[in-house]
């Protein structure tokens, strides 16, 4: 089974065993989310929904869509992007954090526990309280960050610390 396939398979199992309905609709914006090797707006998964042979879909449709995968946990929104993912492990609510490359757009989802601890301890000694307490760090991949000028097929390693 590809990845798509086992992710959809298990967002079926969690929207039954909550008593939520993943409709054809929700399961197709999911289905894009996960097919796509980049986060994607709203419009352009409005726009793979429209795509040939496939029946006219409007941006309602996709964004009350995105708002229940949010909900269900099947999606996360990245803030600095405007942009939704599929999340790597719905099966429990969980805080995460995204690693967000500058350079190609690669993504990856992170989920540190003593991260999302110490957030909330300095969020409440302040007074603070989050709604949605989202981490997002903008840099380069390890991939981008060996690959030479443009046109270098030399991929090297990073110096080491005793270069």
């Amino acid at each position: 089974m590809d990845r798509t396939a086992s992710v959809l398979a298990r967002a079926e199992t969690l929207c039954r065993s909550r008593g939520v309905r993943l409709t054809p609709p929700r399961r197709r914006v999911l289905e894009i989310l996960c097919a796509s090797d980049r986060p994607l707006g709203a419009y352009e998964i409005l726009a793979a929904m429209r795509g040939p042979g496939k029946a006219s879909a409007a941006p309602p449709t996709v964004y009350r869509a995105l708002d229940f995968l949010l909900e269900q946990g099947l999606v996360h929104r990245l803030e600095t992007l405007h942009a939704f993912i599929g999340c790597t492990h719905p099966d429990h609510p969980h805080s995460s954090q995204f690693l967000i490359c500058a350079d190609c757009g690669e993504v990856q989802e992170l989920e540190d526990d003593a991260l999302t601890e110490r957030l909330g301890s300095a969020a409440a000694e302040s007074g603070f309280r989050p709604r949605r307490p989202v981490v997002e760090v903008i840099g380069t991949c390890a991939g981008c960050a060996h690959k030479g000028p443009p046109g270098e097929t030399d991929r090297r390693p990073p110096p080491t610390a005793s270069e």
